[in-house]
């Protein structure tokens, strides 16, 4: 079972950065079905009739592909996993909790984690998800205010998110629920309420994303035709700060750009990513980032991968199958077909110091040591001294450059400074 023991912040960055290395420390299972495909949705999902026989046979495979990659002695190390979507709920839930008991069964589970969308997450999906030993839900609901649900395209309503949330904390899962700023109709005291709304409902964790206008999405063609107005700046800094305010005064504490949790209610996957540990994605357009030993790991189960010819330091793969043909693979590895970018020792080094910047742990001295090695001490303190010097990020007791107020709001300007790092133009 997934230990019962949860990590605060300070916790949970100390763990993975004492984690025993191996081929991969969190596993990432997709599920890309969907009752209906949302308005400004560009993930990797389809919308699918209840009971349709693919998901039970693509459940089936996904299962026999973990089998195979645990037998192979790949998921050793593994220390969180995580089911996500599309609507992982959409599948029955006996395929549902055979799938968590499958990643469960490798490495030692610190945590196991499954999305779920409130109409579909059921009494028994969330039996299933205990018996089988999960130990987090994470409920997309996006807001509580029925007219943005609408404009959203989201199939619940505001009292089914509700009623979702309260069987979900009801049932002991530790319980996240996502929420968005700068929808279509919502003000600030809408937005608000959603946050109110969250909290009073019991949840121990939030992540808050703004609406983001996504090429071949039904929104874009709206935007594009001017039938619909792009999402302000001003709109998603004051949906951010609002949800800070509300929920640092509600004991909750920020842990990366976009999420909050209770003190021990951290999720430990999300920060497998920002931390540069090693994972592996299953399933339609999962993505793994594995480093070049790892890479070779896989392609001993997997050998239509291309070779490391460049002998890259971190490679990224994504799974290009589609749904079909990983049902049709019955857990076949080699039935599947990947995208593999390659990253220098310089790109990785870079992307590091990028994911810590969204923390608030921040770039740690041991982190800046890897990036002098691998770019060069003059480059890198210049392009910190350069964000102190603007107000992006600041140094705090611990010797971490952490971000600003101003860094949270402006993100994007502090990754791509950092991401500048990977090319010696």
């Amino acid at each position: 079972m997934p230990s019962t023991h949860y990590l605060g912040p300070a916790d949970a960055q100390k763990f993975w950065r004492t984690w025993t290395p191996g081929p991969v420390g969190a596993l990432y299972l997709h599920i890309p079905f969907c009752l209906r495909k949302c308005a400004y949705c560009d993930f990797a999902s389809c919308a699918t009739a209840h009971q349709a026989p693919l998901m039970h046979d693509y459940a089936q495979s996904l299962q026999a592909m973990v089998r195979r990659m645990g037998e192979a002695g790949l998921l050793d190390h593994l220390a969180t996993a995580y089911v996500g979507g599309g609507t992982p709920t959409m599948l029955a839930p006996q395929d549902l909790g055979a799938l968590i008991a499958a990643a469960r069964r490798y490495g030692s589970i610190q945590e196991l984690s499954c999305e779920a969308n409130p109409e579909s997450l059921t009494p028994a999906h969330l039996a299933a998800l205990r018996e089988a030993g999960a130990s987090r839900l994470s409920l997309g609901v996006q807001s509580f205010n029925d007219n943005e649900l609408q404009a959203l395209g989201r199939v619940h309503n505001a009292q089914t998110a509700r009623e979702a949330l309260q069987s979900a904390v009801a049932s002991g899962l530790r319980v996240s629920c996502d929420l968005m700023g700068a929808i279509p109709h919502q003000t600030p005291q809408s937005f608000a309420y959603s946050v109110e709304q969250a909290v009073q409902l019991g949840v121990d964790h939030t992540s808050i994303y703004s609406l983001i206008i996504e090429e071949g999405t039904p929104f874009y063609a709206a935007v594009e035709s001017g039938q619909m107005a792009q999402p302000s700046e001003d709109s998603e800094a004051d949906a951010m700060l609002c949800a800070q305010r509300m929920l640092t005064a509600q004991g909750f504490l920020r842990y990366e750009v976009a999420s909050y949790s209770r003190p021990g209610e951290v999720c430990l996957h999300n920060l497998a990513y920002w931390n540069g540990i090693p994972y592996l994605g299953l399933g339609v357009a999962a993505a793994s980032m594995v480093d070049a030993a790892g890479y070779e790991r896989l392609r001993q189960l997997m050998p239509q991968l291309p070779r490391n010819a460049s002998a890259a330091a971190r490679l990224r793969l994504s799974c290009t199958s589609s749904a079909t043909e990983i049902a049709e693979a019955c857990g076949n590895l080699q039935a599947l077909q990947f995208e593999v970018e390659s990253m220098t020792a310089r790109e990785a080094a870079a992307e590091d110091l990028m994911l810590a910047a969204r923390t608030t742990y921040g770039i740690g001295r041991e982190l800046q040591e890897r990036a002098y090695k691998a770019i060069g001490q003059e480059a890198v303190d210049a392009t910190i001294d350069d964000l102190c010097e603007r107000g992006l990020i600041e140094q705090v007791a611990s010797g971490a450059y952490v971000p600003t107020q101003q860094g949270w709001l402006l993100g994007n300007e502090v990754y791509g400074a950092l991401w500048d790092l990977a090319s010696d133009n």
